[in-house]
């Protein structure tokens, strides 16, 4: 069975203001965890948690494992290294802020920062074939081209570490996995490639209805090619792979409220998972084993289907 795991990190804020929509972010994340197929054992959730003078305060959310500092990132890579399997999906999640000294991009801590070249090594202990990698900071543009690779996708609020200013990314994107709006296929999933351009697109009509020019430019990198792209279009290299890695889902009616319904929802989405990761090795495959696989996959989601339309009914 495909499983997905869940790294948030919410960063150091700097002011009450900032922290309490970082904070606001992470938990709407976490909020979204179940319909992300995320169980309580496969999300880790590190918040910073300063107060005025300094000291450490504990955020009132028992969902939280950790503050979040380099130490703490380290063991929950350490982590997910051990449980996530190769079929596995890791979605990691960087909010708060970013910035950029010279040619290096860092993700700020308390304590010591995070550089790109610092989760890269964390990013290769990963046993996945599919990591999702969002950085959704200031000046987080940088990180495409360090952390760029095959099963890799790489999702930044920037496109260089030029663009300081604060980001209305995170907020956007976040809504995206699991707002029917985001869902352009109308399939009731929502694919990486869709959140972002969904996010994109709120983030352009924010920024025109106050008026104000443009500083984020959001980047995915999908490809391994090292170079993000701003418009995912049919014609763009980028968008293909992650346009076939859904983690979000819409739920509405009777599986909202039938646990055995949700249920026969959960296992096919556990099938269209792996037909997912099946059409991405697809290049790496025997044709004749990959179109087996393929048809029974094909026909078991078929018959899940039925069921669910049977029990609907009922």
């Amino acid at each position: 069975m495909v499983k997905v795991f869940l790294l948030i990190v919410v960063g150091l804020a700097g002011d009450p203001t900032h922290a309490e929509m970082f904070q606001k972010w992470g938990s709407q994340l976490a909020d979204s965890a179940e319909k992300l197929g995320v169980t309580s054992d496969r999300l880790i959730y590190l918040v910073d948690q300063p107060t005025a003078d300094g000291e450490t305060r504990t955020v009132d959310d028992k969902r939280i494992t950790g503050e979040a500092t380099q130490a703490t990132v380290v063991k929950a890579f350490d982590q997910l290294a051990a449980q996530a399997g190769p079929d596995d999906v890791v979605f990691v999640t960087l909010i708060g802020h970013g910035t950029f000294a010279g040619k290096e991009a860092k993700y700020n801590l308390r304590g010591p920062d995070m550089t790109a070249a610092n989760f890269n090594p964390l990013l290769a202990k990963l046993k996945s074939k599919q990591v999702v990698f969002v950085n959704t900071t200031s000046a987080s543009g940088p990180f495409v081209a360090e952390l760029s690779g095959a099963g890799r996708t790489i999702v930044t609020a920037t496109r260089n570490g030029a663009e300081t200013y604060d980001t209305l990314f995170a907020g956007h994107f976040i809504d995206a996995l699991t707002a029917e709006a985001a869902d352009q296929d109308k399939n009731r999933r929502i694919s990486v490639s869709e959140a972002f351009q969904y996010a994109t697109a709120q983030v352009a009509r924010a920024y025109e209805r106050e008026g104000l020019l443009m500083t984020e430019h959001a980047l995915l990198d999908d490809d391994g090619d090292k170079e993000g792209t701003q418009k995912l279009a049919a014609t763009t290299k980028d968008g293909k792979a992650s346009g076939l890695l859904a983690l979000g889902s819409i739920e509405t009616g009777a599986a909202a409220t039938d646990p055995k319904i949700a249920a026969l929802y959960t296992e096919r989405r556990e099938m269209e998972r792996r037909v997912e990761i099946l059409r991405l090795q697809k290049e790496n495959m025997d044709a004749a084993r990959y179109n087996s696989e393929l048809e029974k996959l094909a026909l078991a989601i078929a018959r899940k289907t039925q069921e669910i339309r049977a029990a609907e009914k009922k």
